[in-house]
């Protein structure tokens, strides 16, 4: 079913490939394509409106690093978020950060750095937004954003603009209320970091130590960071490669030889759906060997055949 027509806005496109926009360079073509880029968030507020108002389907992307898009692609409007605006204020020893939900977490991670800010440490290796760490609760080396995070702008269809208490949101091990959230009829504006203050050269020190143990133990290339949520008291890594599925393939998708919970793209002519069937492979793979129902850690998107 073709979507509701959207009018003629500045920047928004039609029928576009979302490959260029996910860090496994997979996905069809998004039906409306808008890519974020003002801090204010005004233009993509007024395309949301739109959007809400005609029953037009809405899909958020930042960073990409953690989502599947579907050969098919999306239906609807897809909105690249890259806005980038960060403001800090000082309240005793802490500051108060605030930045746009497009902020890179690399870059955030380094801003924090060069500003003797500590918090942060966890994300120099991670690709993906602000906005989209705040809705999974991304985190790496023990960490996560909910350890700084105070609250979050979030624009919602029903009610418009309104500030959201971190303790409201009732964030776990990746998971918060807006991740499952029924109606998806929200946007993440800004979110708010509690950080410390370090010393520059302490805090470089833990990002560096991270970033190489990113190198040693995570695969290079085009991946989508770790497929499957780790579940209690084990590893979805060491389940994969106990039940001999390390390093399987299918097409040009493969089980990483390095890290099993980690699904590289080897080629050009690799699809989404022989990722998603991988996915489903190694699912079932587990559950027949351990009785261990994998939970996926990244989102599927789009339609799915």
């Amino acid at each position: 079913m073709p979507s509701p027509e959207l009018p003629a806005i500045d920047g928004l496109l039609r029928e576009q490939p979302l490959a260029r926009f996910t860090a496994a360079r997979l996905g069809g073509p998004a039906d409306y394509l808008y890519v974020a880029r003002e801090p204010d968030y005004e233009d993509t507020i007024a395309l949301l409106e739109e959007a809400w108002r005609r029953d037009l389907p809405v899909t958020v992307i930042g960073g990409g690093a953690n989502v599947l898009v579907a050969d098919a692609g999306i239906r609807g409007l897809t909105i690249i978020n890259r806005a980038t605006d960060i403001q800090r204020e000082s309240i005793g020893d802490a500051v108060l950060l605030q930045a746009s939900s497009g902020a890179n977490l690399i870059r955030l991670a380094r801003f924090c750095q060069e500003n003797e800010l500590s918090g942060m440490e966890w994300a120099i290796a991670v690709p993906g937004t602000l906005g989209g760490a705040a809705v999974n609760n991304a985190g790496a080396h023990g960490s996560d954003i909910a350890s700084s995070l105070t609250r979050l702008l979030v624009y919602e269809a029903e009610g418009g603009k309104r500030w959201c208490d971190v303790n409201t949101l009732q964030y776990a091990y990746r998971y918060s209320r807006l991740k499952h959230r029924r109606d998806r009829r929200f946007f993440v504006m800004r979110a708010e970091l509690k950080l410390q203050r370090d010393d520059a050269a302490r805090i470089q020190a833990r990002m560096d130590h991270n970033n190489e143990y990113r190198r040693t133990t995570q695969p290079p290339g085009a991946s989508l960071g770790s497929i499957f949520k780790n579940p209690p008291g084990d590893y979805a890594g060491r389940l994969i490669e106990a039940a001999g599925l390390k390093g399987k393939r299918l097409g040009a998708v493969q089980v990483s030889p390095l890290h099993a919970n980690f699904f590289v793209n080897l080629s050009v002519d690799a699809s989404a759906s022989d990722y998603f069937e991988l996915i489903q492979l190694v699912r079932a793979g587990v559950k027949e060997r351990f009785g261990v129902a994998l939970e996926l850690e990244i989102q599927t998107l789009g339609e799915w055949q």
